[in-house]
């Protein structure tokens, strides 16, 4: 095991200290301080629980507790890039359960199991997901938390496929694709400093028609929402 000194460094702990510096109190930056953990190591290992507990002041209880509820924080090494896909209700009776199925079957893995050496090019860690919200373009999947729309079996396997091959095929919507640990980095709300490489990282298709088509229906036929009336708010006692 790697002394901690070694894995988080000067530049995470600069980075750290920066989060903390965004809030009024410092144990606000925990979910995006477990980010940057995972944006070095890919999951929060137990150094990544003491590192976190050490910087914000915090026990080491308090972080596992927050560490362990949100399933973005992973608790085993991620492969290079997490392949979630979208098994919910409506997801899951258009063909999730089938893609999902596919892909465990091609990989030969199961839920947050890694295909690969974790971390390394080319491997791919595959989750159950509960809903991605995009029901109007199910079944859905996503690569690093970002969207690959209307999914099949075989779509579904060309993009691990291409995934494992170093490609980084365009997503449905939202920003180019990066991997795990780039995704990591920016979920913790780090970007470059350069406005184009920047827009370069972050720019991208963020709605789709299908979202957008009961606006255009109502625009089209001047449906509008009917006015809210004012409601007189109930007195609440002083504290």
């Amino acid at each position: 095991m790697k002394p901690e000194s070694s894995i988080f460094g000067p530049d995470v702990v600069e980075k750290a200290q920066a989060l903390i510096a965004r809030y009024p109190q410092s144990r606000s930056a925990l979910l995006p301080m477990l980010h940057l953990v995972q944006s070095v190591q890919g999951y929060v290992s137990q150094e990544g629980i003491g590192f976190c507990a050490r910087q914000l002041d915090l026990s080491e209880a308090e972080v596992s507790a927050v560490a362990t509820f949100y399933t973005m924080y992973k608790r085993r090494p991620c492969g290079e890039h997490l392949v979630s896909v979208c098994t919910n209700t409506l997801c899951a009776a258009l063909g999730g359960d089938a893609v999902y199925a596919r892909l465990s079957e091609h990989l030969g893995v199961g839920h947050e199991e890694t295909a690969g050496e974790p971390g390394q090019p080319g491997s791919i860690t595959l989750e159950h997901a509960e809903c991605l919200a995009a029901c109007d373009l199910a079944p859905v999947l996503q690569v690093n938390y970002e969207f690959y729309d209307k999914q099949t079996p075989e779509s579904a396997v060309e993009l691990v496929d291409s995934l494992r091959r170093g490609e980084k095929p365009a997503p449905s919507r939202g920003a180019p694709l990066t991997d795990f640990k780039g995704a990591e980095l920016q979920l913790a709300g780090f970007f470059p400093d350069d406005e184009e490489t920047f827009t370069a990282q972050v720019d991208g298709p963020s709605q789709a028609v299908e979202t957008l088509r009961g606006a255009a229906l109502a625009q089209e036929r001047g449906w509008t929402a009917p006015v809210m009336q004012d409601a007189p708010l109930p007195e609440v006692g002083a504290k």
